[in-house]
């Protein structure tokens, strides 16, 4: 009995050893994949936005599809710093030829959203700052072995995310 016993165990190790461990590698390993494709492609397209000076239906939608075919779905945010610039000067009794600070307005996703999905660019100036935030919605093949194996419940935290801004080089003009 005892041998058994010591045998089925011995079965069992060398299962998880030859197919859950190599299958938790490759699915971390394609989370690392995702995650290098999101970035490079949330860069972009900061990057192109920047230097075009505006935001349009037709690049959001190409962003979109171009971070879906990692088979994973996101929730984007966008958001748009406005450069109001305040060239009056300060009202201070020490140095009165000082130019007052520049001050920034915020639009942020559904704003944008409601803008774009109306049929309207929007055209940036120089000074305004942009930036997009990603995140995955849905749960990786690597969370799910995670959690099994690790006894965790991460539910809530993601693992495939991309970030980035910039300052608009440009002044956008809408067609």
């Amino acid at each position: 009995m005892g041998d058994t016993l010591i045998t089925v165990v011995a079965i069992f190790l060398a299962a998880v050893l030859m197919f859950v461990f190599p299958l938790m590698s490759v699915s971390e390993r394609a989370d690392d994949v995702s995650q290098l494709s999101v970035q490079a492609a949330t860069v972009e397209y900061v990057d192109n936005m920047r230097t075009t000076g505006k935001i349009t239906m037709d690049d959001y939608s190409k962003f979109i599809q171009t971070i879906g075919t990692t088979g994973n779905t996101y929730d984007v945010e966008v958001e748009r710093k406005i450069l109001d610039e305040n060239p009056s000067k300060k009202t201070t009794q020490t140095n009165l030829d000082v130019i007052g600070e520049n001050v920034y307005y915020t639009e942020y996703t559904t704003q944008i959203m409601d803008s774009l999905k109306s049929g309207n660019d929007i055209a940036m100036k120089e000074g305004d700052i942009v930036s997009v935030k990603v995140k995955n919605t849905n749960t990786t093949i690597a969370q799910l072995l995670r959690n099994v194996f690790y006894r965790t419940s991460d539910s809530d935290t993601y693992q495939i995310a991309g970030q980035h801004s910039g300052i608009v080089t440009v002044n956008g003009r809408v067609n």
